[in-house]
């Protein structure tokens, strides 16, 4: 949700989805025909990250508080129903960028801590039942421009020989056999590792409604304008909303991209960045070429898309950076779902034909294309925890396009900070994705640093 004076609510009418364009019962859901006047919680948000961390508060507690989560527009609308639906953990890939930033033991441990959600999510989807087409596979990063191939592949080398890594799951594999292996045409060297894909809204819907039957209100189409401290003196928030005001004592900013809508000091730390995505199809259904695995493609150290074959024989795929992200304001700093980035649309045409082997008698089209606002944090890390000299308020957001396998257990440890008052520490989640008050005012801009080349056409990393 945004600032009054930053532009960065959520827009009505966000272009829609493959996975919403369906209607699903949840879509438009209120609880109750009128805001309670209070709750022990309230959560802003109905993405993954609200609905998990609300599903953690009231999982195993004999003593339930209540909770009101509201949403901005329909439920689940934002990044979670509008992203791939990939759960693909960086068990490699940024380890050198984030030893540099973090050191090479926190960067060790955020590449476990993501490796474990695609088995975090396996459970919470067998354990509650929800049928969200869950399926564990490979994924590949696939690295098409030589340079950066050797370049992989040197790092690869050095990391596997100091042991500072857990690289069990990882596997390297060079130019020889890289474009047999991955079935990318030129591919230069390629990477596997354990990943997952779901239908994300499919998930979040019906775990949703397993908390609504719990006793979780829930109020859609309920934008909050303002969270200000209630007139009691008693350390209580009054939520002010268009449909009236909610008194508390916690809230939880599951915002994302939106945070800085509430919370101005998130204004320069979280920045919403537009993704693209899309959905292909062919006459042929099951019939197209059999794609077991996920993909990253790599054209350079830049540019990359992600990819998700469905069982279907139907495929996702997302990114489309070469055709947009050198003009800024196509992208950074926008909250404009409600519309197609029109120069990105075309380049989905042909893509399977284009880029793997086998496919080029597919048939496949594009069927499908939308847009959704991610959360870009400026050092790539999201910010958790208690907001800083805003006792009772919490945040969890800014999770650069890479929620899936980072929220989950993310939410969960929330979930302790807020119900059982437990520290920041105690939790075990990667300690760079504490929120304080140094990372809101800090100037620097890993984020922007290795992508301001695009915008002078001299793209690095």
């Amino acid at each position: 949700m945004a600032s009054n004076t930053s532009g960065r609510l959520p827009v009505a009418d966000p272009v829609t989805s493959f996975w919403n364009a369906d209607p699903k019962k949840l879509d438009d859901y209120r609880s109750t025909a009128q805001l309670p006047s209070t709750a022990d919680i309230v959560i802003i948000g109905s993405g993954l990250s609200g609905v998990a961390t609300a599903y953690y508060l009231l999982k195993d507690n004999p003593n339930p508080p209540s909770i009101v989560l509201l949403e901005a527009r329909k439920i689940c609308s934002g990044a979670t129903g509008r992203n791939g639906g990939h759960v693909k953990p960086d068990t490699y890939s940024d380890i050198p960028k984030f030893a540099k930033l973090f050191g090479i033991k926190a960067a060790a441990h955020l590449a476990d801590f993501e490796a474990s959600h695609v088995f975090a999510v396996k459970d919470l989807v067998e354990k509650e039942g929800l049928e969200c087409d869950f399926h564990i596979t490979r994924a590949l990063d696939v690295y098409l421009d030589p340079a950066h191939a050797k370049k992989v592949e040197t790092t690869y080398k050095e990391i596997a020989k100091s042991g500072t890594v857990n690289l069990a799951d990882v596997a390297f594999t060079p130019k020889q056999h890289a474009e047999r292996i991955s079935g990318v045409k030129n591919a230069q060297a390629c990477i596997s590792y354990t990943a997952a894909h779901l239908w994300p809204s499919k998930l979040v819907h019906q775990l949703l409604q397993k908390l609504v039957d719990q006793g979780l209100n829930v109020q859609a189409h309920t934008p909050v304008t303002s969270v200000s401290p209630a007139s009691g003196g008693d350390g209580s928030w009054t939520i002010t909303t268009p449909r009236g005001n909610i008194e508390t004592k916690k809230v939880i900013h599951a915002t994302n991209a939106y945070a800085s809508h509430i919370l101005p000091e998130y204004s320069h730390a979280i920045t919403p960045v537009r993704g693209v995505c899309s959905h292909l199809e062919s006459t042929k259904r099951e019939k197209t070429p059999h794609l077991v695995n996920t993909y990253g493609i790599r054209f350079d150290e830049v540019n990359n898309d992600y990819l998700i074959p469905r069982a279907d024989g139907s495929v996702i795929v997302g990114g489309a950076r070469q055709a947009f992200w050198h003009n800024k304001e196509r992208y950074f700093g926008t909250v404009r779902d409600d519309e197609l980035v029109s120069e990105a649309t075309p380049y989905f045409d042909n893509y399977m034909q284009r880029h793997f082997r086998g496919w080029e008698k597919s048939d496949m089209k594009t069927k499908k294309v939308w847009t959704g606002i991610l959360g870009y944090s400026l050092d790539f890390m999201p910010h958790i925890g208690e907001v800083p000299g805003k006792r009772g308020q919490f945040i969890i957001a800014g999770f650069t396009g890479y929620g899936m396998p980072k929220i989950l257990l993310s939410s969960k440890g929330l979930a302790a900070m807020v119900r059982d008052g437990v520290s920041f520490e105690e939790t075990g989640l990667p300690m760079p994705f504490k929120t304080t008050e140094q990372r809101n005012e800090s100037s620097s801009s890993p984020l922007e640093d290795s992508i301001r080349a695009l915008w002078t056409g001299k793209a690095k990393l």
